[in-house]
């Protein structure tokens, strides 16, 4: 898949040692902890955002087939030197646009409540915030956080 300014390819194990050092950036494992993406994991498909030919993150998505709830979710993180420049709105996008066009009505995305750099990138694609899940998720740190759920519908990419 190609962005603006970034390609989506599909992650191989080659690409996890670059992968492993993003997610030790310390602003990356703060959110997501350091444990290697799962690469064989069937219902999560791992993509590499590469910009400028190098990796520089990774955006995953996974899909719910049920006919009465079908939607697609989607997580990612960037290398934070490339922070600031579009590249993940534009990942966001990127994949967004090919989950509509499988045939998705509806995508999730649920970021930290409190990361805002996050939410305002979510936000440009056209997520809106749905609501707050308490004590969502635990950090790395073992305590719990709370996670914003921000939903697209098909007709609101922007």
């Amino acid at each position: 898949m190609q962005g603006t300014y970034v390609r989506l390819r599909e992650a191989t194990e080659a690409d996890l040692p670059r992968m492993a050092e993003i997610r030790a950036t310390p602003e990356v494992y703060a959110r997501w902890g350091g444990d290697p993406d799962d690469l064989t994991d069937d219902d999560v498909h791992v993509l590499v955002i590469e910009y400028d030919g190098r990796v520089v993150g990774a955006i995953q998505w996974s899909e719910e087939e049920d006919p009465d709830y079908r939607h697609a979710g989607i997580d990612i993180y960037l290398d934070p030197a490339v922070h600031g420049r579009g590249l993940g709105t534009d990942a966001v996008r990127a994949l967004a646009t090919h989950l509509i066009e499988r045939g998705h009505h509806r995508l999730v995305i649920d970021p930290a409540a409190d990361n805002e750099p996050a939410i305002r990138c979510y936000a440009k694609v056209g997520f809106r915030p749905v609501g707050v899940m308490r004590r969502y998720e635990r950090g790395p740190d073992g305590t719990w956080h709370d996670g914003l759920l921000m939903d697209l519908l098909a007709e609101e990419l922007t």
